[in-house]
C-alpha cells in the first residue's frame, strides 16, 4: 500500500549537507587555532607576521654577507628604501608602514646581524661600528647602488655611521628618534649608565615594564605570544646584556654626533615629541651638527613615544613618502 511520506526537496538535502560540513570546518578551525595558540603560540605568530608581510607585497629572503646570514623583507616598485630597526627588535616592526610604502617604494628590511632571523657569531663584536661595517657587506651583496637610509633608534645610530663611510651609497638619511645624538640626559638615561637593563625580563611583568617604556599607550598582546616573546628574551639573556653594556660607552652613545659635519646628503630627523628614550633634545643636537648636509628636514609627531612606526604608522609613512621624493 502507498505510503503518505513528507520529501525534503533536494536542494534542502544539499544546503543542510553543505551547513554540516562548514559547521565541522568551523569547529576543527577553532580546535587546531586554539590548540596552537595553547601550545605553538609561535607558529601563529609566525603566521601572522606571514599576512602581514603579504598585504605589504613583500617576500623573505637569505643572504650571505661577511660573517651573517641575513635574513629580510623586499618588495615593491620604485626609489629604494633600507629599514633599519632598533635594539632588541626585528625588522616585523616595520610592516605597517611598508605596507603604506610598497606602491611608491622598492623596499630592503633587514634583520640586523645578532636579531630576529639573521645569524650571530657568539664572540663577535656588535656594537654600531661593527654592524655598520656589516651593512656595507650586505649592500655590496645586493650590489644596491644609491638607496634612502631610515634607521630607528640603534639602527639609526647604525644609519648615522654608515651614511657618513659611505656617503657614495646613501642618497638620503633619515634618522627615527635615533640613537646616537646628545640629548638632555632623561630617567631612562640614567637607568641605564647605571647599568640597568629594562629590556631583560623573565615573566610578563618584566614585559609589560619594557613594553611600557617604549609605548604612549602600550598596544594590546595576547598573553600566549608574549609567553613566546619572554622566553625569546631568556634564551637571548647574554647577547642583550652585552649589546646594552657595549652601547653604554661614549663612542656608542655619541657615535653620531661625532660624525655630523661629515653627513653631506639631504637628512630628516623624525621624533615622537614625547620620547622617553631618546630625549627630543636629540634633535637639537642633529639640527645644530649638520654643517655639511645639503638639506636638513625635521618632523615631531605628537600621540606617541619611542615606536612611531607602530603608533603612528600612517603619519610616520606620510613623511618619509614626502622627504623621499622632495630630493
Amino acid at each position: 500500500m502507498p505510503t503518505s511520506t513528507t520529501t525534503t526537496p533536494l536542494w534542502k538535502r544539499m544546503l543542510l549537507r553543505r551547513l554540516k560540513f562548514l559547521a565541522w570546518l568551523v569547529a576543527l578551525l577553532v580546535i587546531v587555532l586554539g590548540g596552537s595558540y595553547l601550545f605553538a603560540p609561535q607558529w601563529l605568530m609566525r603566521a601572522n607576521f606571514m599576512r602581514e608581510a603579504m598585504a605589504a607585497h613583500l617576500e623573505k629572503h637569505t643572504v650571505r654577507a661577511g660573517d651573517t646570514r641575513w635574513s629580510y623583507y623586499e618588495g615593491g616598485d620604485g626609489p629604494t628604501i633600507v629599514l633599519l630597526h632598533g635594539f632588541a627588535s626585528s625588522k616585523e616592526v616595520w610592516l605597517p608602514v611598508a605596507k603604506l610604502l610598497t606602491s611608491h617604494f622598492h623596499l630592503i628590511i633587514p634583520d640586523l646581524p645578532g636579531w630576529g632571523e639573521s645569524s650571530r657569531n657568539a664572540d663577535a663584536s656588535y656594537d654600531i661600528d661593527a654592524q655598520a661595517s656589516r651593512l656595507d657587506a650586505f649592500v655590496q651583496a645586493l650590489r644596491l647602488q644609491r638607496f634612502v637610509l631610515v634607521g630607528h633608534s640603534m639602527g639609526g645610530a647604525i644609519a648615522g655611521v654608515y651614511a657618513a663611510d659611505h656617503p657614495e651609497h646613501v642618497a638620503e638619511l633619515a634618522l627615527v628618534d635615533a640613537f646616537g645624538l646628545k640629548a638632555t640626559p632623561n630617567a631612562f638615561d640614567q637607568q641605564a649608565l647605571a647599568g640597568k637593563n629594562p629590556f631583560l625580563f623573565d615573566d610578563r611583568a618584566g614585559f609589560n615594564h619594557a613594553i611600557a617604556l617604549a609605548f604612549e599607550k602600550p598596544p594590546e598582546i595576547p598573553g600566549r605570544f608574549v609567553d613566546v616573546l619572554v622566553a625569546r628574551n631568556q634564551r637571548d639573556h647574554t647577547f642583550i646584556q652585552r649589546s646594552f653594556d657595549a652601547l653604554r660607552q661614549p663612542s656608542q652613545y655619541l657615535a653620531v654626533q661625532h660624525r655630523l659635519g661629515q653627513l653631506t646628503m639631504p637628512v630628516l630627523g623624525l621624533w615622537c615629541h614625547d620620547d622617553r628614550i631618546v630625549d627630543l633634545s636629540a634633535l637639537d643636537s642633529l639640527r645644530n651638527g649638520l654643517t655639511a648636509a645639503s638639506a636638513i628636514s625635521t618632523s615631531t609627531l605628537n600621540g606617541c613615544n619611542h615606536m612611531p612606526m607602530l603608533e603612528k604608522p600612517a603619519e610616520t609613512a606620510q613623511i618619509l613618502t614626502g622627504f623621499a621624493l622632495s630630493h
